[in-house]
C-alpha cells in the first residue's frame, strides 16, 4: 500500500461521554501532524462530520455513528474502526502497517 486514508467520523459537538476530550476536528489535526511524521504524505486524514457527509459512503457510516452511539470520534481505516471516543495512535500506526505502510524514510 503506498497511500492510506484516515476517515476521523465526528460532529462539531462532543458527544456526552467525550466532554473531557478533544473534539473531532483537533483529534484529526492532531492524527493528521502525528501520521505525516512518521508516513509523510502518504496518509491523509479527513474529518467528516456525521450530521453533513459527503458522499454515499460516508453517509452511510454516519448513519452508523448516529444509530449506534459510536463515541465520537470514530477512526476508520480501510472500513474498519480503529478507534472510538479518544483513539490510540499505536493502534492506528498498528493498522496502516498491517495494510502494508511503511514509516518514511
Amino acid at each position: 500500500m503506498n497511500q492510506a486514508v484516515v476517515l476521523v467520523y465526528g460532529a462539531e459537538t462532543l458527544c456526552a461521554s467525550c466532554v473531557n476530550l478533544p473534539s473531532t476536528r483537533e483529534t484529526a489535526t492532531w492524527l493528521e501532524a502525528a501520521l505525516s511524521r512518521k508516513y509523510g504524505s502518504r496518509v491523509t486524514v479527513r474529518y467528516v462530520d456525521i450530521h453533513h457527509p459527503e458522499g454515499e459512503e460516508e453517509a452511510a457510516f454516519s448513519r452508523r455513528v448516529i444509530e449506534e452511539d459510536l463515541w465520537y470520534p470514530v477512526v476508520v481505516i480501510d472500513g474498519e474502526i480503529v478507534g472510538e471516543g479518544n483513539p490510540r495512535l499505536k493502534d492506528i500506526r498498528r493498522k496502516l502497517e498491517d495494510l502494508g505502510l511503511t514509516p518514511a524514510v
